[in-house]
């Protein structure tokens, strides 16, 4: 009896890695799960005030999580507006003295015209004439002095304007946004250090679909098409689970296979790399191997 219990297991032990071994060799391609990782860097220099991103939480684009000192681009702010105002003070009284000029010249003008009357009937003298197109003859040369005047303090007014816009620019980018939606991987700074532009404060990728990177032999290429749907599978404490991964990406050349791929014999091959779009139902994580069949 007991003979025959014994012989029973070792069939069942046979058929179950036979099958075992049927997947593994039924598997086309094996591979590694990737995610595309932004890492969010400071756009200015100064003390973080606030970051309140924390590894693990889901942020979606145009999230504020943090804030870089702004005190010294807020005075520079106010400086400025205040010489905006002393400028645009200065172009007001030039352009009221302008008013002024022209009136004057408006009156000459009419004088000039009785004077040329008078000429005519001979009760005024040419040196009137001349007196009064002298002076107007200055007050032409007084109006265009204050409108060169006037240009260079529109000059310095766009000047001013510029670096206000500027300034306003700086101050913008000391609140972190964050561009992407995904999960914070990695955290890289505190409130309270001290950052410059460019460095990291810390690591978000979409983990909702992930992408498989595997290789293919070169005579499977005709095999696989953009937009084809392929079986994915992962290993779980149950045992394999199937996921369907759809191909998004086929390299247009060879290379040799990844020191990760299987036996030393396959690695000398050359082989096309594939990516397969898979949606994430919480299982997958970055760097996890899967086995491909697209023989689904």
């Amino acid at each position: 009896m007991k003979t025959t219990q014994l012989s029973i297991t070792l069939i069942l032990s046979v058929i179950l890695m036979a099958s075992c071994n049927n997947r593994h060799q039924r598997a086309d391609a094996y591979g590694n799960f990737e995610a595309v990782e932004t890492v969010i860097s400071a756009e200015s220099n100064g003390r973080i005030l606030m970051l309140t991103v924390n590894e693990g939480e889901v942020l979606r684009a145009g999230d504020t999580t943090g804030l870089i000192d702004t005190t010294d681009l807020h005075y520079r702010r106010l400086q400025m507006l205040a010489q905006r105002r002393a400028v645009a003070g200065k172009a007001s009284n030039i352009s009221a003295q302008a008013e002024v000029y022209r009136q004057q010249k408006a009156n000459l003008m009419t004088d000039k015209r009785r004077i040329e009357n008078l000429l005519k009937e001979e009760a005024a003298t040419p040196k009137q004439f001349d007196d009064i197109s002298g002076a107007i003859e200055v007050l032409d040369r007084q109006i265009e002095t204050v409108k060169s005047q006037l240009g260079n303090l529109a000059d310095e007014l766009a000047v001013i304007d510029a670096q206000l816009a500027q300034v306003g620019e700086a101050l913008k980018r000391c609140y972190i946004i964050n561009p992407v939606s995904g999960t914070v991987l990695n955290r890289f700074a505190e409130a309270g250090e001290i950052t410059a532009f460019g460095k990291p404060l810390y690591k978000i990728a979409d983990l909702k679909t992930m992408d498989l990177r595997v290789y293919i032999s070169g005579d499977m290429l005709s095999q696989v098409k953009t937009g084809q749907e392929a079986e994915v599978l992962i290993d779980t404490p149950e045992g394999p689970a199937s996921l369907t991964g759809k191909v998004s990406w086929i390299s247009p050349s060879a290379e040799f296979t990844p020191k990760i791929i299987q036996t030393r014999e396959e690695r000398v091959n050359l082989v096309y790399a594939v990516k397969l779009s898979v949606t994430n139902d919480g299982s997958l994580k970055i760097s996890m191997p899967a086995e491909v069949n697209f023989n689904k």
